[in-house]
């Protein structure tokens, strides 16, 4: 039976300090079991998690599979102020344009307008988007931006858009008999008021 005075301690879970330094017969001694030299055997040294010695580590070395932002990023066509310098003034500067003045190549989200260069010439530019430098470039030079909108249609959009002409009339259609059909309150008994007064005028 288990006493205070006869607990002991789980066999195994107790051992011996690591006697360090204490000559070279104590099989601990000269280096302390840390060998000779290096980086390991320094005081304070430490290589951090997954340090392979300088080489490109598993990690980085394994593809990544998953979520990444990256599928969702934007890359849109640069034009610089520069590059439209050379059009005539009432010009109206889109993507089709510069695609067939051999402006723009490849594929991309859209087309942005950047502010390096000084325009003369009023355009009318149509992008989009455009930084705040070329906006500002454009106006002052009697020229007019606007945006492109692309409009995204989810799943909830679509739930949200107004009924067609032809559905909403026929829902008002359907809701005026449904009004008509609303019974009116029942009035008031008022019998019993009478029946009282009838009792008052016979006792008199």
């Amino acid at each position: 039976m288990i006493r205070l005075h006869n607990m002991r301690t789980r066999p195994g879970s107790k051992h011996r300090v690591k006697r360090l330094g204490c000559g070279e017969s104590s099989g601990h001694g000269k280096t302390s079991g840390k060998g000779h030299k290096g980086q390991k055997a320094r005081s304070g040294g430490s290589i951090r998690l997954g340090f392979e010695g300088g080489q490109m580590p598993l990690i980085r070395r394994l593809p990544k599979r998953g979520f990444n932002n990256a599928a969702f990023h934007k890359n849109y066509a640069i034009v610089n102020l520069s590059d439209l310098a050379s059009f005539k003034e009432g010009t109206v500067i889109n993507e089709q344009l510069l695609r067939e003045k051999k402006m723009l190549r490849g594929n991309g989200d859209g087309l942005k307008i950047l502010g390096d260069g000084e325009l003369k010439n009023a355009l009318t530019v149509e992008v989009d988007k455009i930084s705040a430098s070329a906006r500002e470039k454009i106006e002052k030079a009697g020229g007019t931006v606007t945006l492109r909108q692309k409009p995204v249609q989810g799943p909830r959009d679509a739930e949200q858009q107004p009924a067609p002409a032809d559905d909403a009339a026929e829902a008002t259609s359907e809701a005026k008999p449904k009004a008509k059909a609303k019974k009116k309150p029942a009035a008031k008994k008022k019998a019993p008021a009478k029946a009282a007064k009838k009792k008052k005028t016979g006792k008199s």
